[in-house]
């Protein structure tokens, strides 16, 4: 099957999902955990071949923006599916799910830039832990988005809507944590073995992507070690979480679409 199609219906699948998710917040319709997972699960199930087949043209020796864009959504989506079975996250499908149908269907019209064969093992270890990084933190931030909702509708005493369907505040922020937590160990493993691995960052245009990660990193780290030591949590968190999350995005994607879309170089 031609990629486009498959797309379309990783799309339609994900926002099917996601609005049974967002009426359930919403207290329109009852909570079908079930039945959000299987739409997203189904959705995945189109996801995957494209990821496959971006990959399987000919590995290149960093993948490419389109070939990353797909990685990265299909690992969130796979990463909340798990995460979920374990901890009240599924409402981050709402916002998560057609983010990347939408991500899926452009990736699908991007140019593919010039291939170079042989993906090492040290290469596909820092793909990989970023590509998973990512996900972590952008589950994270979707996190944060919901958080910021609840804490400014309790501060104002609305405790209707939304508000009833989440879980309680102190459990949102500690799974807010958590994923940061997790997000910033394989963040750290991208970083470490983009520089052991990667031979010539100033050649492969990567300087303002270390840059940026390391950034990235530094405002998460922030954010952790003061939450420990001076508890910071509420609305700082929140911000401190989505600056941080969208400085990774730059570092990701922002260099990839300049200089494979824009400049047309691979």
């Amino acid at each position: 099957m031609h990629a486009l199609p498959l797309a379309v219906m990783a799309f339609i699948l994900y926002v099917a999902a996601a609005s049974w998710q967002g009426l359930t917040l919403a207290r329109r319709v009852p909570p079908r955990t079930a039945l959000v997972r299987s739409f997203g699960l189904l959705g995945l199930l189109c996801h995957l071949p494209l990821a496959i087949g971006l990959l399987d043209q000919g590995a290149s020796l960093l993948p490419g923006l389109s070939t990353s864009a797909v990685l990265a959504s299909g690992l969130a989506v796979l990463t909340l599916l798990v995460i979920s079975l374990f901890k009240p996250v599924l409402n981050v499908a709402t916002g998560l799910f057609p983010l990347a149908g939408l991500t899926l269907l452009l990736a699908v019209g991007l140019p593919s830039p010039e291939r170079h064969p042989g993906m090492t093992p040290g290469i596909a270890l820092h793909a990989l832990s970023s590509a998973l990084a990512f996900a972590f933190l952008a589950i994270a931030a979707f996190q944060a988005i919901l958080l910021g909702v609840q804490n400014q509708a309790l501060r104002h005493h609305h405790i209707r809507g939304v508000v009833q369907s989440l879980p309680p505040l102190t459990s949102m922020e500690r799974i807010l944590f958590e994923l940061i937590w997790a997000g910033m160990a394989l963040l750290s493993l991208a970083i470490a073995s983009g520089f052991v691995f990667v031979d010539d960052m100033f050649a492969q245009h990567l300087v303002h992507k270390t840059v940026l990660s390391l950034l990235a990193w530094v405002i998460f780290a922030t954010l952790l070690v003061c939450h420990h030591w001076l508890g910071w949590r509420g609305m700082r968190a929140v911000r401190w979480t989505l600056v941080g999350y969208l400085v990774l995005l730059l570092a990701y994607f922002g260099s990839k679409f300049v200089l494979e879309v824009l400049l047309n170089r691979g």
